[in-house]
C-alpha cells in the first residue's frame, strides 16, 4: 500500500472514529500532498510525499518556537500533538552518531578540498539521508566535520 493510500484509509478511519486531532492533521498533509501534485503536474511517489510531510514538520517545528516564545503553552502542545502524528508517517529518524557516520562516508567518497566544498558534501549527504535526518542537523555535521 502506498504512503498516499495510507493517509487516506487513517483519515477516513479518523474521521468515523470523531477523532478531530487526528483528521485535521491527515487533511492537512492530504491537503499539501494535493498542492505539490498540482504543482508538479504529475502523481507523487512516496518519497516526494515524505518529503512534502517532513516539510509540514518543519513548518510545525517553527510555530512551536514561536509559540514558546510567545509564551502559549496550550499551541505549543497541541502542535507537538500534531507534529507526533506526522511522524508517525515518516521513516525512524537517524540519531547524530549515525548521521555523522554516513557524513563521514561521503566526505572520503568525494574527498573535499576543505569548507568550500560545503555544497557538494552537503547535497551528497542529503541524497543519502533523505527523509531521515533533519536538514539542520546535518548542516551542523558537515560543517564540524569539514573544519
Amino acid at each position: 500500500m502506498s504512503l498516499l493510500e495510507s493517509l487516506t484509509l487513517d483519515s477516513q478511519e479518523a474521521r468515523k472514529t470523531k477523532d478531530k486531532e487526528k483528521l485535521s492533521v491527515l487533511q492537512m498533509a492530504l491537503s499539501a500532498i494535493k498542492n505539490e501534485q498540482i504543482k508538479k503536474q504529475k502523481e507523487l511517489t512516496d518519497e516526494d510525499i515524505v518529503a512534502v510531510i517532513g516539510s509540514q514538520v518543519k513548518q510545525l517545528k517553527d510555530a512551536c518556537k514561536d509559540f514558546e516564545t510567545g509564551g502559549r503553552q496550550d499551541l505549543v502542545d497541541k502542535t507537538k500533538a500534531e507534529i507526533e502524528i506526522f511522524n508517525s508517517y515518516l521513516p525512524e529518524q537517524l540519531d547524530e552518531a549515525e548521521v555523522e557516520k554516513i557524513v563521514k562516508q561521503v566526505i572520503e567518497k568525494i574527498s573535499p578540498s576543505g569548507p568550500q566544498d560545503f555544497g557538494r558534501v552537503m547535497g551528497e549527504s542529503m541524497n543519502q539521508l533523505k527523509g531521515r535526518a533533519d536538514g539542520n542537523v546535518v548542516q551542523n555535521i558537515v560543517k564540524k566535520l569539514l573544519q
